[in-house]
């Protein structure tokens, strides 16, 4: 169990920064973090509607997968021993 915890642990870390990343390379109405910074990597990204799309659902993807390890781990830590 101790093996299983651990990379449920390592998964909440690196999905938790994945999802900060992907929300704040987001177009939001102000134009986003990334229009500040003078467009960067999430210009080509951001260029069309269908990379737009594209962002949003790796962005509900991760954020799924997010969930998931938290109910896992709540779930490990119920019923360990």
């Amino acid at each position: 169990m101790d093996i299983l915890e651990t990379i449920l642990w390592v998964m909440l870390v690196v999905t938790s920064l994945l999802i900060i990343a992907l929300v704040l390379i987001h177009r939001g109405r102000g134009g986003g973090i990334t229009d500040m910074f003078g467009g960067g990597l999430a210009s080509g990204v951001q260029s069309s509607a269908v990379g737009e799309r594209n962002l949003t659902r790796i962005t509900w993807g991760t954020a799924i997968v997010w969930v998931a390890v938290v109910v896992l781990l709540g779930l490990v830590s119920r019923f360990s021993l």
